[in-house]
């Protein structure tokens, strides 16, 4: 696995900026200088790079790279120059344009990101696309994805540890029924899908493990 290298002593924002817009200039792109400067930054040194590239250069650090780059290459750039949420918004937006399998790249941000997470997501797709990712979601979508879908962007769940091992025992029986019945996406499986913790979801889990026997991922 490639692990990020940081030089122990690294320029400040403004000169890797300056080393950046030199990079654009002239005849063709100096990509190698780009991958040199982008490629050895974390998170937080990239968004005062992009940062201090508007405040220096009066121009915006993506939009320059998407004039002087193409193909796989830019879209690697522009992924990672992103922050986490811009990035979940990019490709939630792309697989919005797209059905069939991205609509798993979907499920999976829903699915693992935390609420906060999900909701920076949410608030970086509004600003960059002027419309909420919902929206898009439930536009771009249809029938039982959609029921699943949209709540699932939408939620905002509790994170914490406690669970109701009551409910749990309930819910598990609804999912239990639900699915004897080939009732994959009623109302109350994708409720419970949607809303509940993580943990809540656990505890639910295990009691229909325990109860009902193991649940097929296939069902969920």
């Amino acid at each position: 696995m490639a692990t990020l290298k940081v030089p122990e002593c690294i320029p400040s924002p403004e000169e890797d900026s300056h080393h950046l817009k030199k990079a654009f200039q002239g005849f063709g792109t100096n990509e190698a200088s780009i991958i040199e400067i982008l490629a050895h930054r974390n998170g937080a040194q990239r968004k005062l790079i992009r940062e201090a590239y508007a405040a220096v250069h009066g121009e915006d650090l993506l939009k320059d790279l998407e004039k002087e780059l193409s193909g796989d290459f830019l879209r690697a750039v522009s992924l990672w120059t992103l922050d986490p949420a811009e990035r979940d918004a990019q490709l939630a937006n792309e697989a919005t344009k797209i059905l069939s399998a991205n609509n798993l790249v979907i499920m999976e941000i829903g699915c693992t990101r935390s609420s906060y997470e999900l909701f920076k997501a949410r608030e970086a797709y509004h600003a960059r696309f002027k419309k909420s990712l919902e929206e898009d979601v439930a536009f771009h979508t249809t029938g039982d994805f959609r029921k699943l879908l949209v709540p699932l962007v939408s939620a905002f769940r509790y994170e914490g540890d406690e669970v109701n091992m009551m409910l749990a025992k309930a819910e598990a029986k609804i999912l239990h029924d639900k699915i004897s019945e080939k009732a994959y996406f009623d109302d109350e499986i994708i409720r419970i899908l949607t809303t509940r913790s993580k943990a809540q979801l656990n505890a639910t889990l295990n009691q229909y493990n325990d109860h009902f026997g193991r649940l097929s991922s296939r069902y969920i």
